[in-house]
């Protein structure tokens, strides 16, 4: 479905339903290691379904089925058959949603909780490693003064900067974000901009947004959903300047 040959993760004719209700039509795409792939297309056309496939979020939903293979380096991610190996999948692959989560407690307190859940280890070594997320998110200036402070008194930019910094203390190989940046001011998708252009020489990002010219100013490479299906795929360049579908250059243009 698009030129890129040196797939980390690899969508192979996937359909995806919800009940009787199919949200994904024999989607395929290759995704490469170390890049932004940005999924575009107007409201449910199939991209969070996509791209809460990848981590098994969907699993969640008694009425989700899925047909077709997610390969991340080679390993089918449907063939993981125990709760434990899920869990190890999503370990490796960090989710920030539209709105940002926090806990309702410290700064430092969200940064530490994932961390301890899996690793053991001394509290000092745990604090050195969340200041450097912080810094990894662009916050850590911003909140040096106030770790001990609720989360809950940052912005709305501030949290979603503090949701990164706290997915990343897993050190995940993914980041998948679904619109992280659509409730915030532009100053704030700025930031959060500058930060993910920073972290995929980390990891491979995947992102779902309805800003066009987000998709058109951080993404290596795009896919355009519509009604469930992949039309196009492809370097991000080629996708908004020269769309092989008339569908595609409608979207882009604004005149869909």
């Amino acid at each position: 479905m698009d030129d890129n040959n040196n797939a980390y993760i690899s969508i192979k004719d996937i359909s995806c339903y919800y009940g009787n209700v199919k949200a994904l039509k024999g989607a395929s795409i290759d995704i490469p290691k170390k890049s932004i792939y940005a999924f575009i297309g107007p409201s449910g056309c199939g991209k969070t379904t996509m791209l809460r496939s990848i981590n098994r979020l969907n699993d969640l939903i008694d009425s989700f089925r899925i047909e077709g293979s997610i390969e991340i380096d080679g390993e089918n991610v449907y063939d993981l058959k125990t709760s434990g190996q899920v869990m190890m999948l999503r370990k490796s692959i960090g989710m920030i949603f539209q709105q940002p989560n926090p806990l309702p407690t410290s700064i430092m307190r969200n940064m530490m909780l994932p961390i301890k859940e899996h690793y053991r280890g001394k509290r000092e070594m745990f604090r050195d490693k969340a200041i450097e997320k912080l810094k990894t998110a662009a916050l850590y200036d911003e909140v040096a003064d106030r770790l001990g402070k609720s989360a809950l008194a940052l912005s709305g930019g501030q949290q979603q900067r503090l949701c990164i910094a706290r997915a990343l203390m897993l050190e995940p190989k993914i980041m998948l974000f679904d619109e992280p940046c659509s409730a915030l001011d532009p100053i704030a998708t700025f930031k959060i901009e500058d930060m993910l252009a920073k972290l995929k020489e980390e990891c491979t990002i995947i992102i779902v947004t309805h800003n066009m010219e987000q998709a058109r100013r951080i993404s290596d490479y795009t896919a355009f959903f519509y009604e469930g299906e992949i039309i196009e795929a492809g370097k991000t360049h080629d996708m908004f300047y020269n769309p092989r579908t008339e569908l595609l250059e409608r979207y882009v243009s604004g005149k869909f």
